[in-house]
């Protein structure tokens, strides 16, 4: 990922890693509850509401080549269950770790802006700028990690009637007489015949049966 055009410092995802230093080895620690930002799941199926609050735990580490940000996200996600369309929640632990890069520079510590054969690599990475971080792109890929592709309510859930949508953990019980095909059709054409109409498909008389009553 290429350099990232002005950070806002004050955006509650980008992080400042001056405090901590380019030493090797240096550690710091940050604990942050922010706002979940806009679409932050898998749209559509299951995800964390925006503005839920999102809890946030890092561990940043100097490292030669820049800073190694490694972290856990937890939040209240949201979905529908998959099986029987209920809403439905979970507690979500999303769990990341990525490198922050230094940009290149010469001994003097100023930046070599052009790229070189390995710009296409370069355009995978990620870069600290004037020392700051945006973590919402690896917060993102880790939060869509960490979610079911396709949640369910519960493990057993028997979803809906294929039949009459009623939902079927509501009544265990639930069911419909099964009909043969073969006969529905002439089932349904008997209930419109008249009586004579009848009495001609048994190979009857009209009137027979009234004749032998009398």
């Amino acid at each position: 990922m290429a350099t990232n055009a002005r950070l806002d410092h004050r955006n509650p995802l980008v992080f400042d890693t001056h405090e901590l230093g380019r030493r090797p080895g240096a550690l710091q620690r940050l604990s942050r509850t922010v706002d979940a930002p806009k679409d932050l799941g898998i749209q559509d199926v299951v995800g964390v509401p925006e503005g839920t609050p999102l809890e946030l735990e890092l561990r940043l580490e100097s490292v030669m080549e820049g800073v190694l940000v490694t972290g856990t996200a937890r939040a209240r996600a949201q979905g529908e269950c998959v099986r029987c369309l209920e809403p439905l929640g979970l507690e979500l632990e999303a769990d990341f770790q990525e490198l922050f890069s230094y940009p290149d520079a010469d001994d003097r510590g100023r930046v070599i802006a052009e790229p070189g054969d390995d710009a296409e690599d370069d355009e995978d990475r990620f870069h600290l700028e004037d020392g700051l971080f945006d973590l919402e792109p690896v917060l993102r890929d880790a939060v869509v990690l960490a979610l079911p592709m396709q949640p369910v309510c519960q493990d057993d859930c028997p979803g809906l009637c294929s039949e009459c949508g009623a939902r079927l953990a509501d009544d265990p019980d639930h069911h419909h007489e099964a009909v043969d095909i073969r006969w529905a059709a002439l089932q349904g054409l008997a209930g419109t015949m008249t009586d004579g109409e009848k009495d001609e498909m048994s190979g009857a008389e009209p009137g027979v049966d009234e004749k032998q009553e009398k």
